[in-house]
């Protein structure tokens, strides 16, 4: 079984995909070692952790490197977020996933934001995005290739809920294999999304949404942390450098 078929087969398991998310080939390692089942990248730590905002700020071929150095080194599957695909153009963004793909990642995260200004693409726009790419994938040998399309509508607008459904529904119908909506936090939404989807649906924990076992229950069939993790990182880091400067002492180093 390659790496695609067993992605795809994570999602459709009577538990629920805790997704571990990684930024550089460290976080990456740490994850697979403690027992996480695949990784995904996130666009924001690994954006932070070359010191830029999220936002595709970073060259494409730069972010590309840093997820194949993943995926030469690490044996679980691997997704890749590529935040709006990194182009202006269909052609370079479905280019862009192909390039994506072809570095031995399972899956990608792809959104409906729009990076220059606020917004949610047009619907018929971004299914059209999504039928191209799923083509281009089949047509190059990545058949079930994992496409998470993920909607901002949490993010952007005051009554998400109607349109979510109304997104995840084209956005499967139009080629992509899962539905990814974060911002998403009230268990009864949830169950409603879940029940008009035919296709598994991948939430991110939150303050009030951190529990898988809850979330399996409620029918969510993929968990991802995004960058808290990282964050959590570089909090631990900066203080201990804070301290190290403050006590020029280094003992609490090796403490337990």
């Amino acid at each position: 079984m390659n790496k695609i078929q067993e992605f795809n087969n994570l999602h459709h398991s009577k538990d629920l995909l805790f997704l571990g998310n990684a930024w550089d080939l460290l976080s990456a390692l740490t994850l697979e070692k403690a027992g996480f089942k695949a990784v995904g990248t996130t666009s924001w730590g690994i954006a932070n952790s070359l010191g830029y905002a999220d936002g595709e700020l970073i060259d494409f071929k730069r972010h590309l490197g840093i997820i194949k150095t993943i995926t030469d080194n690490v044996k679980i599957p691997v997704s890749a977020d590529i935040e709006a695909g990194y182009g202006e153009d269909t052609e370079t963004i479905v280019n862009n996933v192909l390039r994506t793909a072809d570095v031995g990642v399972a899956g990608i995260n792809i959104e409906d934001s729009l990076k220059k200004q606020k917004g949610l693409k047009d619907i018929t726009e971004h299914c059209n995005l999504l039928s191209k790419i799923r083509t281009a994938l089949e047509q190059h040998g990545y058949k079930d290739f994992y496409i998470n399309a993920r909607t901002d509508t949490y993010f952007q607008l005051e009554n998400p809920l109607p349109e979510t459904i109304e997104r995840s529904k084209s956005y499967v119908e139009s080629g992509a294999s899962g539905i990814f909506v974060p911002g998403l936090l009230q268990k009864n939404e949830i169950k409603e999304i879940v029940a008009n989807l035919n296709a598994p649906l991948n939430v991110l924990s939150l303050p009030g949404l951190t529990n898988c076992n809850e979330l399996n229950e409620c029918g969510v069939k993929r968990f991802s942390f995004g960058n808290a993790l990282s964050d959590k990182v570089i909090d631990l880091l900066q203080k201990s450098a804070e301290q190290l400067l403050e006590s020029k002492d280094t003992s609490f180093l090796y403490e337990n």
